[in-house]
């Protein structure tokens, strides 16, 4: 009689890719969540140069809210995000419902559009501060040609200078949420569009009040992806501005570095590090919580 082969207990299933990814489960553990708990530890100290552990409360917290340098960097950021988010999503789904009419040389389209994304913000800043400059980009353009404002100088003006990165930010990054919006497009069911042109719908109405809230979860996942690049902007920040013209550009990922590499006060700059992580998990956590819901349905 056959011997009948063992079923392995469910600890050891699949038991070789569980050891393989004990290296990635101890980094996650060690590098992320410890140093995420450091960061929010210390952030209660009045850590200067080096940390300390003597616990100042909220001290910190209290501070960095009287600063005016923060709180003009938060209004930078709401205004920054704000306006980047309405027109990224806005501009990146026209764009992708022209792409899915079939139309020609759709891929060198999707390329053109697409192709700032490859850049990074560091040359995505260089390229528009050169684009402009009064004394070499557009404004120099308009200029010769007798045009009005060839004199504006949007980075050094005070209360353009934020504009400015968000039309640098909307360049480098509308082309990937237009290619999300397309997928998603695409995803759509050939079969309601025909339902919708029998029942003698109009093609903004289908868009509207169908083809939209089909792309719900599309949508999440393009606002997760887009939400979290702009609470960490600083690349762009550094290359157009420094945070200047005085602090008007000024923006919390900059503050933060400043303070604890520059200015050697770690517990004020882990306190505004660990605003921003709440910040993050404010917009992650309504996410998580939508997309493990709809999968348990």
């Amino acid at each position: 009689m056959a011997a009948v082969a063992r079923r392995p207990f469910g600890l050891f299933k699949n038991l070789n890719a569980k050891i393989a990814a004990i290296p990635m489960m101890l980094t996650a553990v060690v590098i992320f969540i410890g140093c995420t708990a450091w960061t929010v530890i210390y952030s209660f100290t009045d850590s200067r140069l080096l940390p300390s552990e003597n616990f100042v409360g909220l001290a910190q917290y209290d501070r960095l809210f009287d600063t005016t340098r923060w709180n003009v960097a938060i209004v930078n950021l709401l205004i920054y995000g704000g306006l980047s988010l309405v027109f990224s999503f806005v501009v990146g789904f026209l764009l992708a419902t022209l792409l899915d009419q079939k139309i020609r040389f759709e891929n060198t389209f999707r390329t053109i559009f697409l192709y700032p994304f490859a850049l990074s913000f560091i040359v995505t800043g260089l390229v528009w501060q050169w684009i402009l400059d009064p004394g070499l980009g557009v404004p120099k353009f308009l200029d010769d040609l007798g045009l009005p404002g060839g004199d504006f100088a949007m980075l050094g003006n005070k209360s353009t200078v934020i504009y400015a990165l968000v039309i640098a930010g909307l360049w480098q990054g509308t082309g990937l949420v237009m290619v999300l919006m397309l997928a998603g497009l695409r995803g759509i069911d050939g079969e309601i569009w025909k339902a919708a042109k029998v029942d003698g719908i109009p093609a903004w109405r289908t868009y509207l009040f169908i083809v939209i809230p089909m792309m719900r979860g599309v949508f999440v996942t393009t606002l997760v992806i887009v939400a979290s690049g702009i609470v960490r902007v600083y690349d762009l920040v550094v290359a157009m501005t420094q945070g200047g013209p005085g602090f008007a550009s000024e923006v919390p990922a900059k503050y933060v570095y400043d303070l604890m590499f520059q200015r050697g006060n770690i517990g004020q700059g882990l306190a505004a590090s660990t605003v921003m992580l709440v910040t993050v998990f404010i917009i992650l956590v309504p996410w998580a919580l939508m997309e493990f819901r709809d999968k348990k349905k």
